[in-house]
């Protein structure tokens, strides 16, 4: 656009008056000139930038998204907190004697008495033991607790196991009650409740009998199981003793069945394991000392 301006000029000088005043020649220099100002002109004009408007701001194309190569740290899980293991006790323990080899299994709320102390809590009612000789020993007795049976009559319930070794197979058989010999001293207090029978305990064949001493508000009711292992006579009695003082006669009276069947769990449990007696060895005698002839 400048650059027709800068010509539109120049055309019109040529034909003024003043250029045709110049002559031919003077014309033809002059109208050269400014033909090369105008070139000049145009030329650097056009080559200044333009300027750029405020009103239309340049817009950036964004480059290409580059992934990152660079992995993302794992979280590490969570370790579950560990569980309090509670240890809970069983609820029956086991009684086992090495030397005559019988064991049993009872509550652990039962009180367990062994040694001195079963005998003396055996011997402490009418009916302790029912061997047909002398020699029975008591070796534990287990006690059921009297909290079971507070506000009745209940004095004891016990199960016992005693072991009488000067017995052989045979006599292991009776019971003092009834008496096994009619020659026996009978005990007035005394009676059998049941005549001897056979019991099956596991691969054991027991002989058991009951039998009730005692009147008025103190009785004895005892169940006795015999049983030849080892050499020796095993007795397993159930005992339920009540008492009530006269001042009492309207107590609870205890059931004796229930207590019974609690016992008598026990002595399912029961087992006696083969016990070697000790090999005795005779002592070699010693060589006779040669006897020198006198002089």
């Amino acid at each position: 656009m400048a650059r027709f301006n800068c010509f539109n000029s120049v055309r019109k000088i040529a034909g003024s008056r003043a250029f045709l005043a110049w002559g031919k020649n003077g014309g033809v220099l002059l109208f050269a000139a400014l033909l090369i100002v105008c070139s000049l002109t145009v030329g650097c004009s056009s080559d200044k930038p333009k300027p750029v408007s405020s009103t239309n701001p340049v817009t950036q194309t964004p480059g290409p998204v580059v992934a990152s190569t660079t992995p993302a740290p794992i979280a590490e899980a969570a370790k579950p907190a560990p569980k309090k293991v509670v240890h809970k006790r069983p609820a029956t323990l086991t009684y086992a004697d090495k030397s005559s080899g019988v064991s049993f299994q009872y509550p652990r709320k039962y009180t367990l008495k062994t040694g001195d102390d079963a005998g003396k809590l055996v011997a402490s009612i009418p009916l302790p033991m029912d061997f047909v000789q002398p020699g029975g020993v008591a070796l534990a007795t287990v006690e059921l607790p009297g909290s079971v049976y507070n506000g009745n009559d209940l004095a004891a319930a016990f199960f016992n196991v005693s072991q009488n070794k000067s017995l052989t197979e045979a006599q292991c058989g009776q019971f003092a009650v009834p008496q096994a010999e009619p020659s026996a001293p009978a005990n007035p207090a005394v009676q059998a409740a049941a005549e001897p029978s056979k019991l099956i305990l596991g691969d054991m064949e027991l002989m058991g009998t009951e039998a009730i001493a005692g009147e008025g508000t103190r009785q004895s009711d005892a169940k006795y199981f015999h049983v030849f292992e080892n050499g020796g006579c095993f007795e397993f009695s159930l005992n339920v003793t009540t008492s009530a003082p006269e001042s009492e006669l309207q107590m609870k009276h205890v059931d004796r069945e229930k207590a019974f069947q609690q016992m008598e769990k026990i002595l399912a449990t029961v087992k006696i394991e083969s016990v070697t007696a000790p090999e005795v060895t005779a002592a070699a005698p010693a060589p006779a000392t040669p006897e020198t002839p006198a002089q």
